[in-house]
């Protein structure tokens, strides 16, 4: 969507915010993301004006090796959800470095399609400078999307590696998106991945080796450990730059919040998301504490007395706890 523009672009004014978000303002909308991503001040006054409007909302988390057609499949996974009637927001996520006009804006016009679409917004994010990545800033971005309306949350992550893995903590249900040819399966395994995959999505099965990468990976779906009942990740072939599989993979998806529903899975994902949110915020706010305990010397008193071999790290580390606890009081 369009560049916020006018007096909402400033507006300081939460309440009313919150209000033109629920009323579909996509410039209120990306107003309060703003505000999110920036970490500013208002931020409890945002969460607490949202906390009554969010719960409901479908997430699902999409990762995947650069190249293996991530926004190709976002696009093309809005566009079904969008026949389906489904109100859908998009997080384009990178947890490394904040947007300078590359990668991330070109997925963004490869999603144009949508941009005149008011049951759709999109969104790119940076996530720098907060603790944990994805986990300090994304939940409540996500809640803004649910405050806003959205049935769907797609999280995609634009970085690699722990962001990964990170993904999988925010989302109901995570897709991780393999192609032929890239070393994606042996990959998986070495980064984790095979542990937080809901429905793996074989893109661009249409090239050579498509049919050894799927047996790769139900080879290695087989070979996991699962109790009675526990939830078997699917494996969906796509070509989502002509459309295909896309149907089959948001059955896929539909089986997996079915099976969550009916085990008391949702809630327990949800409960679980929420403390990693609480404890993001918590260890976020004593990191400030520390900062402010560090211009008042304590623990550069306490670092010159560990080097000297006087204390060790650990009474040190508890010591300056116990500082914290003072100053907190």
């Amino acid at each position: 969507m369009a560049t916020p523009a006018g007096p909402v672009r400033r507006s300081r004014d939460v309440p009313a915010l919150v209000s033109r978000a629920r009323d579909g303002d996509p410039r209120a909308v990306a107003r309060l993301i703003t505000l999110v991503e920036s970490g500013d001040e208002l931020l409890p006054q945002v969460a607490a004006a949202l906390a009554p409007h969010t719960g409901a909302a479908q997430v699902i988390g999409l990762t995947g090796s650069p190249g293996v057609g991530k926004s190709t499949t976002t696009n093309e996974l809005v566009r079904a959800l969008r026949a389906r009637d489904h109100r859908v927001g998009v997080l384009a996520v990178d947890p490394s470095s904040p947007f300078t006009g590359g990668a991330i804006l070109g997925d963004r016009v490869r999603m144009q399609d949508h941009a005149t679409d008011p049951g759709v917004y999109i969104r790119s994010m940076s996530s720098r400078g907060h603790l944990g990545g994805l986990a300090a800033a994304t939940p409540q971005a996500v809640r803004v999307l649910e405050g806003a309306g959205c049935d769907v949350v797609l999280v995609e992550t634009v970085g690699v590696g722990q962001a990964e893995v990170e993904v999988a903590s925010l989302a109901d249900t995570t897709l991780v998106l393999l192609a032929p040819g890239m070393g994606d399966a042996i990959q998986a395994v070495k980064a984790g991945i095979l542990e937080i995959a809901d429905v793996f999505v074989v893109n661009k099965a249409d090239r050579d080796g498509a049919d050894a990468t799927v047996r790769d990976i139900q080879g290695m779906i087989a070979l996991g450990e699962r109790g009675a009942g526990a939830w078997r990740p699917r494996v969906v072939r796509a070509v989502a730059t002509r459309g295909e599989g896309i149907d089959e993979l948001v059955t896929a998806i539909e089986k997996h919040r079915g099976w969550l529903v009916e085990h008391g899975e949702l809630r327990q994902r949800r409960e679980a998301r929420a403390a990693a949110e609480v404890e993001a915020i918590a260890l976020g706010t004593l990191r400030d504490r520390m900062g402010s305990l560090r211009a008042g010397t304590p623990l550069a008193g306490l670092a010159a007395r560990v080097a000297d071999g006087v204390l060790d790290p650990y009474a040190a580390a508890a010591e300056l706890l116990d500082q914290l606890g003072h100053h907190a009081g």
